[in-house]
């Protein structure tokens, strides 16, 4: 029987890719790469099979979607961001049986949900760029979970309870991983240089320090009480609806487990961000 083994909240911000590569930027990210090391060294202990990835930037408009191509393979450039991140190249195998496991799962339950091998099917920086530091060495499946943009935390809920079923069904150890923001209020363009290290705005600033209490606390119900508003009024990335399928598939409100924050929270870009462990 198969589980997840590992599960966490990420970043995925560009500016860790400027960090990485450009003298100029040298070390500006660090903290976040230090964070993706540790969640390396988890993945590796706990042997991890395959990384699920809710990807805020693999966005859709309908329905349940998963990339379940056999292999990744390529050279990616940001159309959003060119200037911060380009020249990534991927290799990595994918989980075409994982992903028809967790798609029979949601079938079964009514859900409309597709599955894409297609050869020309991308991938988006929300799974690549964590992967490129996750997975290096670990050499685990890559299944990338795309976000939908119009869909409801209530339907979220109940896909993340579809994949972590989909998982008990295999024969996997999977790492599930949320990528995205906490709040992602951009700052505006003409500020958008001297934003670089900066949350937009002390309401998301506080209101993302609060959530990480409520996290840091145990207190799960009350935050998923309050993630729809949050959601709204702190511009969540794709609505915030990785974080609903992180909790989906952890369990909602029955989750009684433990944070560990391996990035401490961050501004980039007028967005809050952090690495955080799950325990499961």
């Amino acid at each position: 029987m198969g589980k997840i083994v590992q599960a966490a909240k990420i970043t995925h911000v560009p500016s860790i890719w400027m960090s990485h590569t450009m003298p100029k930027y040298k070390g500006i990210r660090q903290p976040a790469i230090d964070g993706y090391a540790r969640l390396r060294q988890d993945a590796i202990d706990r042997e991890v099979d395959t990384f699920i990835i809710f990807d805020t930037h693999w966005i859709t408009n309908q329905g349940f979607h998963l990339n379940t191509k056999e292999r990744h393979k390529g050279r990616f450039i940001s159309h959003e961001l060119p200037h911060m991140l380009a020249d990534m190249e991927f290799d990595y195998r994918g989980d075409h049986d994982l992903g028809e496991t967790i798609l029979d799962v949601l079938r079964e339950r009514g859900e409309r949900a597709l599955g894409h091998s297609h050869p020309d099917m991308g991938m988006e920086y929300g799974t690549l760029l964590p992967m490129h530091f996750i997975n290096d060495g670990v050499n685990a499946r890559v299944l990338p979970v795309a976000v939908n943009q119009f869909s409801s935390i209530a339907e979220n809920r109940v896909w993340g309870e579809a994949i972590a079923e989909g998982i008990r069904r295999s024969d996997r150890n999977v790492s599930i991983l949320a990528s995205g923001s906490l709040s992602h209020d951009f700052t505006p363009n003409e500020r958008s240089v001297e934003g670089l290290n900066a949350v937009n705005g002390e309401f998301n600033r506080q209101m993302d320090m609060r959530v990480l209490e409520l996290w840091e606390q145990g207190r799960f119900e009350e935050f998923l009480d309050l993630l729809p508003d949050y959601a709204k009024k702190c511009t969540g990335e794709c609505a915030m609806n990785d974080t609903a399928l992180l909790f989906g598939a952890l369990g909602w409100g029955s989750y009684k487990g433990e944070i560990d924050i391996y990035t401490p929270y961050f501004g980039s870009s007028g967005t809050g961000q952090a690495n955080i462990s799950f325990s499961v």
